[in-house]
């Protein structure tokens, strides 16, 4: 084990911002019934485009206690990264028995920064795109904020009063899960006691809207947003755009167990991986996203028929479903069919770096309550992705242990593994 032998990592306090609703009872609630926040576009006009839908978050800054001068200054990532925090640490009772500054951190992801306001201010200053030489005149006095992604875990840091270590880390869509991984490991090496972990990422713009099309990866199914995203389905043809964020609240086990805290599920493993073959192509075998998830379990000192739910990544791609399909196969070897597997990009899209983290709250919320989120609109299966999908309707079941996984482009494959205290390490 690195870092200080026994230092153990829980997570204690869960903020969700996410399409459906800002807050973690509506993320649930939209979970377990099996519902859809896909929609068309309102965020900007999206009549040029192939794709035009996303799930999209309602989000009033004001009313969730961001003033005027913190929305002018912030992305609307980092205003959601702001908010989730703050749900997050009053989840977790740590409001009054916070560490000492230099015992906590905090460690955002993201894959695509501040993509709203670069793409609102390039306009500003290049007049509508007709200036080639731009005028800085014109930029609002933040920009440089929102160039350095850096800027969403010093809002954090800012608003939790956290002055350990912290980071942004930027790995594509496995920044949320290698942003809960990093923080772990932050907290097991001994160099913190608290991290506020999780991602953030709101990137339905019109730039990001633009490059999906150009390579065909998001759903031309505009004509029926809610039933858009088919993870699994033979009949799906794309991803579906999201925005969001999720922010966990890791605490050594011991602190925790001392001040009575309520411990939603161990972080017992994480791994991540590279395939160094394509920025955006997978290997059919999966060999990569297999060998994070046996490394994953092997930490975890588990054994594949320990795992009582799969959290897919489950993009809605023909490319993706299949090499995820086939590292499951690879290695969970016979328990991969008993299993189930299912993903709530179906309900929510794909919101790149931020998913991560966000399907890391539906997994240790998953074990709280004992229910498995369906994978929704599965109604006519591949053939090729012949596992336990949990098609359209959520399963009660026990659920001690958990593995999430994650694929983003230029190959990262990652990897966590989330157990109950008393069933991880045994």
């Amino acid at each position: 084990m690195s870092g200080e032998e026994g230092r153990r990592v829980v997570i204690t306090g869960i903020g969700v911002t996410a399409p459906g609703g800002p807050g973690v009872k509506p993320f649930w609630q939209l979970l377990t019934d099996g519902r859809t926040a896909t929609r068309r576009i309102s965020l900007f006009d999206p009549t040029p485009f192939r794709s035009q839908v996303a799930a999209e978050v309602d989000f009033d800054a004001e009313a969730l206690g961001l003033g005027p001068q913190q929305t002018r200054r912030m992305d609307r990532a980092a205003q959601f990264a702001v908010v989730t925090a703050r749900e997050a640490v009053t989840d977790s009772g740590l409001e009054d028995r916070l560490p000492a500054p230099h015992r906590m951190g905090v460690t955002i992801g993201s894959a695509v920064g501040a993509t709203m306001s670069l793409d609102q201010e390039y306009r500003v200053v290049s007049d509508g795109g007709r200036l080639e030489l731009v005028d800085h005149r014109y930029a609002v006095p933040h920009l440089y904020n929102h160039m350095v992604p850096s800027s969403f875990a010093a809002e954090v840091a800012w608003t939790v009063g956290a002055e350990g270590p912290v980071t942004v880390v930027s790995t594509g869509c496995t920044s949320g899960l290698d942003a809960v991984g990093y923080a772990a490991e932050v907290i097991r090496e001994g160099a913190a006691d608290v991290m506020i972990a999780g991602a953030t990422d709101a990137p339905i713009s019109p730039i990001t809207a633009a490059c999906f099309d150009a390579i065909k990866a998001t759903t031309p199914r505009n004509d029926d947003p809610e039933h858009a995203s088919r993870p699994f389905d033979g009949s799906r043809n794309g991803f579906v755009l999201g925005e969001g964020c999720a922010v966990l609240v890791l605490e050594e086990w011991e602190r925790a167990r001392r001040r009575g805290a309520h411990v939603y599920a161990e972080i017992a493993g994480y791994a991540t991986r590279s395939n160094a073959f394509h920025m955006t192509g997978l290997r059919p075998d999966g060999r990569e996203m297999a060998e994070a998830i046996r490394v994953s379990l092997d930490e975890a000192r588990l054994v594949p028929e320990d795992v009582d739910y799969v959290n897919a990544h489950g993009s809605g791609t023909k490319q993706n479903d299949r090499h995820e399909t086939a590292a499951f196969k690879r290695s969970l070897g016979e328990a991969a069919y008993r299993v189930p597997i299912s993903s709530i990009k179906s309900m929510i899209g794909h919101s790149l770096g931020a998913v991560g983290s966000i399907e890391l709250a539906a997994c240790a919320l998953a074990m709280e309550h004992h229910v498995v989120p369906p994978t929704a609109n599965l109604r006519t299966p591949d053939p090729e992705c012949d596992l336990d999908y949990v098609p359209l309707t959520a399963r009660e079941r026990r659920i001690d242990a958990v593995l999430s996984v994650g694929s983003g482009f230029g190959g990262f494959q990652s990897a966590v593994v989330l157990a109950r205290p008393d069933r991880a390490r045994r």
